[in-house]
């Protein structure tokens, strides 16, 4: 008989933060295959679970998920776990699950603890439709191509970013995207857990005030507003004119249709306002 491929979500901070279910498979498991043994070690100690232990990460990925396979054949059941969150998403587990599809292994989601997800439900940004890009590339061409990407885009859009790197992202998506409403979510679920909300150059004025740029950050930005109109063409490329009547037939005032406006041509809102002085 096969044995099972848990994909088990661990906390993100908190370490309450975890189902029974996912400690009661923790606990059955032949094996658990950790993204660092040792911070996993943390978690199993906290629920007094002992089991045996496998690095499983990024960079040995390919030689492990063939080692783990063949565990799976011989009928051991596995749970993977990664530092924090769900296994798979921007963390390894996409490999073994397309390797254990292959083979016939049964696949079982444990669910729980999603970083994006959280940020998401607590940005106030539009919950209809996102799309998540985890980290940016860090090669400049593929960057800017995702960036492009991501400018087309008509919904909220998630990121991850690492302390060191925050600044430089953000001054990139000011560059090529423009200073569009954003929300930065640091720390989720620990003691300084915190929510910043504004446009993307207060925020940068802000973070460059601070000495250190510590923690875990997701950056949710607002593309809400290019959306398509009847004729499926993008408003924010429309000209400044066709702008304002599309948002007025929308219901939207003359103050808050200045502020999209600029906002979607990237300029202050003054340029956009002496051009409605008489409207």
């Amino acid at each position: 008989m096969l044995g099972k491929l848990y994909l088990v979500a661990t906390p993100i901070g908190n370490l309450e933060d975890i189902t029974f279910r996912a400690i009661n498979i923790l606990k059955n498991v032949d094996l658990i295959a950790a993204e660092d043994t040792r911070h996993t070690l943390k978690l199993l100690n906290y629920y007094e679970i002992n089991k045996p232990l496998i690095s499983y990460h990024r960079h040995n990925e390919d030689i492990k998920t063939d080692i783990l396979i063949n565990k799976l054949l011989e009928g051991k059941n596995i749970a993977v776990v990664t530092d924090a969150g769900t296994p798979g998403i921007s963390d390894p587990g996409e490999e073994i699950v397309k390797e254990a599809i292959k083979n016939g292994i049964e696949i079982v989601p444990i669910p729980g603890a999603c970083a994006l997800i959280n940020a998401l439900i607590s940005s106030g940004l539009n919950t209809k439709e996102f799309a998540f890009y985890g980290f940016l590339p860090l090669n400049k061409k593929n960057r800017n191509n995702t960036l492009d990407r991501i400018k087309r885009e008509d919904k909220t859009i998630i990121l991850y970013e690492a302390p060191h790197k925050l600044l430089k992202t953000l001054e990139d998506i000011l560059e090529n995207i423009g200073d569009i409403d954003c929300v930065i979510a640091k720390e989720l679920t620990k003691i300084h857990e915190n929510f910043t909300r504004d446009n993307i150059s207060n925020i940068l004025t802000d973070l460059r005030r601070k000495e250190n740029i510590k923690g875990e950050y997701i950056i949710l930005l607002d593309l809400n507003s290019n959306q398509l109109e009847d004729d499926g063409e993008i408003i924010s490329n429309k000209s400044v004119n066709e702008q304002y009547e599309f948002y007025e037939r929308q219901g939207m005032n003359k103050k808050e249709i200045i502020k999209q406006i600029a906002k979607n041509k990237n300029v202050s809102k003054n340029e956009i306002y002496q051009m409605f002085l008489n409207k």
